[in-house]
């Protein structure tokens, strides 16, 4: 369901898939991620054979009257302070869309599906 808000000159719609890119980016951005899983593959695998990129992998947007709730679903490098990995994409995230796109009244909960350990 795409989130509307209501501007002085009209309305603006935004798609969750223009959402779910954005908090995509942003948290691959962080230190720590090293990766995103998947929770629609039938979508991420359709995306890959049309050779689009799918920034939007990992992510869910879920929006109704009280605001925007995203779950961010990661994988996190060996070693790292989870938890403030976690802070650092929940703040990244709500600064991107505040910014990016307007949006406030974000809930961000990140799910760490895995750790991997990095080869050096």
């Amino acid at each position: 369901m795409p989130v509307t808000f209501r501007t002085a000159n009209g309305e603006v719609e935004i798609s969750t898939e223009v959402i779910a890119t954005v908090v995509g980016t942003s948290t691959t951005e962080i230190f720590g991620v090293v990766g995103m899983t998947s929770q629609n593959a039938v979508r991420d695998n359709v995306r890959q054979i049309l050779g689009q990129d799918n920034y939007s992998r990992g992510v869910v947007v879920n929006s109704d009257v009280e605001g925007t709730t995203i779950d961010v679903f990661v994988v996190i490098s060996y070693g790292v302070k989870i938890s403030e990995v976690a802070r650092n994409i929940q703040e990244r995230v709500c600064f991107n869309l505040e910014n990016q796109l307007g949006l406030t009244n974000v809930k961000v909960n990140v799910n760490v599906e895995s750790v991997k350990v990095v080869n050096e």
